[in-house]
């Protein structure tokens, strides 16, 4: 079985100090998961100030013994509790059934060119990957993550670029597209206005997947033009995930419910992950983690207090990543595991 968690440094000293704390977290952590036959399989790091972080980040035993080893995506998403830096990490006891791949641009890459560009650039990348190990866009990529460094202004570039690649390559409204997130965050490459994760199940086949609706709750995200899926359910012989988008408070005409009032969206929002959860036949108590984006920071502590009340067994992160539409001020996403299909 697999388990997840999340690491942050209670330690409010430099950046340095914080990242020896969580070197003695982590460690601590990954012994006690090697004793119950797990090895970490995936993490994500969550970065206040990714440029004058990053190189330390790598240079630091934290990386370079504990994390490097798995699939990471490090991205500027301030920590809300003022951790500075916070770690996802999941386990597992066996072979991981999926490929990870976090796509960045360098600074060659990106000079002269616009975000719309360097979205198709990212997704031209990851399709070399999948034709280099014959895989498809299609029938294997279950998830996508795209950051946007100026979101407010360069959203409708980028959703018109994954517009023009999934029109390409045959991912349309009769056949289907890809759970994903798009998100405020920032890479280490100062003018990448773009960064991507991808992941990949090599050993499935299209009818392993169930794309998840909640219609009276949730319209298709085509309907105002934009081209991803509410949530996908994986099946494998191993067990079964969904993988529930970015989501926001959202009504089936795809209007912003409660505009100004966080806990109202944070109510809602939870609400449609839930009625998703259902369709693909899992609960929200069999969510491994929740990620949980802010638009505005200052929100910490109240939407900290909900989650603690309403899910107190499921582990959260809060960070600070506008969403697509500045009216929402709050949005999440998770995974369910269940047991394998019988």
């Amino acid at each position: 079985m697999h388990k997840c968690t999340i690491v942050s440094p209670r330690s409010r000293a430099g950046f340095t100090e914080r990242l020896g704390e969580l070197y003695l977290a982590v460690g601590d952590y990954l012994d006690m998961e090697k004793l119950d036959g797990r090895d970490l399989c995936y993490c994500k790091i969550f970065l206040s100030d990714i440029l004058n972080q990053h190189a330390e980040l790598l240079d630091s035993p934290l990386y370079i013994d504990l994390l490097s080893h798995a699939g990471c995506s490090i991205v500027e998403q301030a920590p809300a509790d003022g951790s500075k830096i916070s770690v996802l990490l999941e386990t597992d006891d066996k072979e991981p059934e999926s490929l990870f791949h976090a796509l960045r641009l360098t600074e060659e890459e990106v000079a002269g060119r616009n975000a719309y560009e360097q979205t198709r650039l990212l997704f031209d990348k990851y399709i070399a990957i999948a034709d280099s190990l014959h895989l498809t866009m299609s029938e294997h990529l279950v998830r996508t993550w795209i950051y946007v460094a100026d979101i407010d202004n360069d959203y409708a570039d980028v959703v018109k670029a994954r517009n023009d690649v999934f029109d390409r390559y045959g991912l349309t409204v009769n056949t289907h597209f890809i759970a994903s997130t798009g998100i405020g965050g920032a890479t280490a490459v100062r003018h990448a206005a773009v960064g991507m994760d991808f992941l990949t199940y090599p050993g499935i086949v299209e009818s392993d997947k169930k794309y998840l609706q909640a219609l009276e709750y949730l319209n298709p995200t085509h309907e105002y033009g934009v081209a991803f899926e509410r949530g996908t359910r994986v099946s494998t012989p191993k067990l079964q995930r969904c993988f529930i988008s970015g989501t926001a408070s959202i009504d089936k005409h795809g209007q912003i419910l409660y505009p100004g009032d966080v806990l109202r969206q944070t109510a809602r929002l939870l609400e449609n992950i839930s009625m998703l959860l259902k369709d693909g036949g899992a609960t929200m108590q069999q969510l491994d983690y929740l990620i949980v984006y802010l638009r505005d920071v200052s929100d910490y502590l109240s939407v900290e207090a909900f989650l603690r009340r309403l899910y107190p067994s499921i582990p959260h992160v809060i960070v600070q990543g506008k969403v697509c539409r500045p009216g929402w001020l709050i949005e999440m996403e998770g995974v369910a595991t269940l047991s394998p299909q019988t």
